[in-house]
């Protein structure tokens, strides 16, 4: 029966790392509190601070010491997203393994659930692990967290952002009010005035841009924005447009056309529409957010604003591999651009 890992030993063996969630085991506390911990956060009783400092000197947890650029790393890259199922991550995921692989480099895939513990513990494994640095799809770690993380040495880049980030924070991003721009003129020219929009979480960077895309266009047509033409949805999947849809479709004056700010939003909009008995695009114009693969399969296709995904990964990769070789560049935070790709779900208004 082997032995258990001990913090140093006579044969020159290299001690076992301690994980974050060890310390917090140990500890008797969540991986969130040590991350407040450690992050010197004021919301924890002088008591637990106190435990959680001790156990982690103890057991040797600490910072990563950051490798010298000259040493050639392990080619290991962690990549943190939400989910592997949905298009929208696969599309990003695809092309910065393409990228890695180009550069003899290969990813760790760490699916997080959008779950704040289990990210702080995958992190904590990569950073004190055998990769070099990590790409991270849309990070629930605050700003602070993510500071930390660089401050300790890590190298990472941050792949369409949940929230506004620091500028020292490598960021790759698509350009949501552009496109909002482009979805809500396309629907203007086609001579629809009441547009009603789903919106993804609020208190996202991607819906508030997309938001103020969509009222600088109504402005630009002279048209004043109309709050109840506006549903937040609670995330960016078909049922939540199946909501929104039933919703503002139930409205007195229901809108002749509807931008929903993904692309599952928009098919959850088919479908409650046609429960409604709805014609597409007749009685109703649809315009999307993403051009996953689904825009195109759908009937009728979806009229839809095109982000790069595989761009965003690719960049992604890009600018964690200029940060590990320590090359100085500008900016740190890139915006792709965004297109409208017009399909069969839009038409002009129907008088």
């Amino acid at each position: 029966m082997p032995s258990e890992p001990t913090q140093g030993n006579s044969t020159g063996e290299r001690p076992a790392r301690v994980t974050i969630r060890e310390v917090a085991e140990l500890a008797g506390v969540s991986i969130a509190t040590v991350s407040r911990v450690l992050n010197g956060r004021a919301d924890v009783s002088d008591e637990t601070r106190q435990v959680v400092r001790q156990v982690a000197r103890d057991r040797g947890y600490g910072p990563r010491r950051p490798q010298p650029a000259t040493t050639r790393g392990t080619g290991l890259i962690g990549v943190t997203m939400p989910f592997t199922h949905t298009s929208y991550f696969a599309a990003i995921l695809s092309g910065a393994a393409e990228a890695l692989y180009e550069r003899d480099m290969r990813a760790v895939l760490c699916p997080t659930r959008h779950e704040h513990e289990r990210e702080v513990s995958l992190l904590d494994r990569l950073m004190h692990g055998e990769t070099d640095g990590a790409v991270l799809m849309q990070p629930e770690e605050s700003n602070d967290e993510l500071r930390l993380l660089t401050g300790n040495g890590f190298s990472f880049v941050v792949v369409d952002p949940l929230y506004d980030l620091d500028e020292g924070i490598p960021v790759v991003s698509a350009a949501h009010a552009s496109g909002a721009i482009q979805a809500t003129r396309h629907l203007l020219e086609q001579g629809h005035r009441r547009i009603g929009v789903i919106t993804g979480p609020p208190n996202g960077i991607a819906s508030r841009s997309r938001l103020q895309g969509y009222h600088a266009a109504l402005a630009g047509a002279g048209l004043m924005p109309d709050p109840a033409l506006e549903v937040c949805a609670r995330d960016f999947v078909v049922p939540d447009g199946v909501v929104g849809a039933n919703h503002l479709l139930a409205l007195p004056e229901p809108p002749t056309a509807i931008f929903a700010f993904s692309d599952s939003l928009a098919i959850g909009t088919f479908q409650a529409a046609r429960a409604r008995g709805l014609r597409l695009p007749a009685d109703l114009s649809v315009v999307g957010f993403d051009d996953t693969r689904d825009a195109s399969i759908v009937l009728p296709a979806l009229t839809t604003v095109r982000q790069p995904l595989a761009e965003l990964g690719r960049m992604a990769v890009t600018l964690l591999v200029q940060l590990l070789g320590r090359q100085s560049f500008e900016p740190l935070q890139v915006e792709l651009a965004t297109k409208l790709v017009i399909r069969e779900s839009t038409a002009p208004l129907r008088h």
